[in-house]
């Protein structure tokens, strides 16, 4: 009787043990696909077209590439804009002090009028009803003296109008060099935001190549677990795989519309828009040449960063300061007056009461020298003026580290972007080669179980990923460098070519490029090219007397 019941209880777990079997298996279970070619959705109970056409992306783009990006961020860009207001502005303050070398005319009338009694200089106390009026060059003469308001008039401390005239020049020639780096910066920003677009760009292009391989995998997966000759729990995994894959896309789609409407802020545009790069493929751009030392690229950067010619432009104002305030108490404040009309009047004390009309001209020369409370008010300006001369010299020094900080970093950056390229170049192919024969051995020699491709999916995934994320690292270290030597003209990275010619080592990378489709290729160089003189391995480089990334420049108010 025990044996009985234990039979039956082994008989009713081995019955649920296959029906859960069999449940699994039609869950992981994809359809057959359809007449018109459309895959099944494993584990989605969203219908194959929707999953297909199912996007966060609009159709509607506005096609852009680099060179148009850099035209737009150079005349639209607000930070740009207001510096150069900035300058119209300096420009307007110069024009001011230039214009204290000339006189100011008044021109216009006064009537005064007098009744009661008045000492004269003698002591004697006179009742006097007077009255006078004056119009022409000047204004408010009273009795004997000179016109109060001048007719034309130049006034003013000559050392004072002298150095405030000297040192609104260099005011104005700090404010273009100023705008000269925000302009690199600006379009420095443009380059990165470009470069955001075309990585966010080629990361969906990769997780939609990657997805189709899930798929694959999933399919053939749910195909072993439909026939028995694969777990149900493998399908499921294989399904997950792809779902992970296609919620990669999602999340790709969304870093296009991060990029694009980070790229607008950049450009002054509509981040509504959605704008997409015209480049078909992600290559290595190598904009400064590799054989120049670091140390010659610092010495050059010194000589062409616009921050360097400001910081030195600020000394120089500086030292126009010092010098107006150790000459100021020895230069002295001039008062040149002219004044032309006609003037008349009268009082009860003569005849007529009001009349005798005729014309009055005056001139007044004043000059002075004044030494401010005594001395200790000089000694203060001149004090000041020191120290704002240090500051200025301290200043220049910390650009200066800045500067030699930023192109290290920027050249480190080149290097290693490239040392990665090469591993990353041969992590792709030997991934591409690794999931492609796997994927041929399960599907032609039913050698295996399909579950094992997955880990080669994975390492092709993250190899193209990271492969695509170094070139545009590299990339944008070129950006960052070239910027960091302050867009220096192509003659001077221009290096001569060697007598013995270069050969392309077969273990670098040529032309190594991400196509839209997201795949990895790296396509033979064409005939009679070879690699570029700038980094190793042939990856394409600016040739001498070509033009700049940053070739659409505008005209700048230095170029005025």
């Amino acid at each position: 009787m025990r044996c009985a019941k234990r039979l039956r209880w082994l008989w009713v777990c081995w019955l649920t043990g296959s029906l859960g079997s069999c449940a699994l298996a039609t869950r992981a279970e994809p359809p057959q696909p359809g007449d018109a070619g459309q895959p099944a959705v494993l584990g989605s109970r969203v219908p194959p077209e929707q999953a297909q056409s199912r996007t966060i992306l609009r159709s509607e783009v506005h096609l852009i590439d680099l060179n148009t990006a850099l035209k737009l961020g150079g005349v639209q860009n607000p930070d740009l804009l207001v510096s150069r207001q900035v300058v119209v502005e300096a420009v307007a303050e110069r024009q001011l002090a230039a214009a204290q070398f000339l006189p100011s005319i008044n021109a216009g009338t006064s009537y005064n009028t007098h009744s009661g009694v008045l000492q004269q200089s003698n002591g004697n106390i006179l009742s006097v009803n007077r009255s006078s009026i004056y119009v022409g060059a000047g204004s408010l003469a009273v009795a004997g003296g000179t016109v109060q308001i001048p007719g034309v008039v130049l006034s003013g401390n000559t050392d004072e109008v002298l150095f405030r005239y000297l040192e609104a020049r260099q005011y104005v020639r700090q404010r273009e060099f100023a705008t000269l780096a925000v302009r690199n910066q600006v379009l420095l920003r443009v380059c990165q935001a470009y470069c955001d677009l075309m990585l966010a760009e080629g990361r969906r292009a990769i997780a939609e190549h990657i997805s189709s391989d899930a798929e694959q995998v999933a399919w053939i997966t749910a195909q072993y677990a439909r026939t028995g000759q694969g777990r149900p729990a493998d399908a499921d995994r294989a399904a997950t795989e792809w779902a992970r894959r296609r919620a990669n896309i999602r999340g790709a789609e969304g870093e296009i519309l991060t990029a694009s409407a980070r790229l607008c802020r950049v450009l002054n545009l509509d981040p509504s828009i959605r704008l997409h790069p015209t480049d078909a493929l992600v290559a290595p751009m190598s904009i400064v040449p590799d054989p120049i030392p670091v140390a010659q690229l610092i010495a050059l950067a010194l000589t062409q960063r616009p921050e360097m010619a400001e910081r030195r432009v600020v000394i120089r104002e500086a030292l126009l300061g010092l010098e107006g305030a150790r000459l100021l108490p020895f230069s002295p404040t001039l008062l040149l007056a002219f004044s032309d009309g006609g003037y008349g009047g009268g009082s009860n004390l003569v005849r007529p009461i009001f009349g005798g009309f005729g014309n009055r001209t005056d001139v007044d020369l004043i000059a002075y020298w004044t030494l401010q409370n005594m001395g200790v008010g000089n000694l203060a300006l001149i004090n000041i003026a020191k120290a704002n001369l240090g500051v200025s010299q301290y200043q220049k020094l910390a650009m200066l580290d800045q500067i030699r900080d930023e192109v290290a970093e920027a050249y480190a950056k080149t290097h290693s972007r490239y040392e990665q390229l090469l591993e990353d170049e041969q992590a792709v192919r030997s991934g591409i080669r690794g999931f492609s024969e796997d994927l041929e051995r399960i599907k032609e020699a039913a050698e295996g179980l399909p579950i094992e491709v997955l880990n080669n999916l994975r390492l092709k995934a993250l190899a193209e990923y990271e492969y695509l994320e170094a070139i545009v690292g590299y990339n944008r270290a070129h950006f960052e460098l070239y910027v960091a030597l302050g867009q220096p003209p192509p003659a001077a990275l221009a290096r001569p070519v060697p007598a013995g010619g270069i050969t392309r080592p077969d273990d670098t990378p040529s032309r190594a490029t991400v196509s839209a489709r997201g795949e990895a290729t790296v396509p033979p160089l064409p005939a009679g090219a070879g690699p570029g003189p700038g980094v190793p391995g042939g990856v394409p480089s600016a040739p001498a007397g070509a033009e700049s990334p940053f070739a659409p420049k505008t005209r700048g108010p230095a170029d005025r």
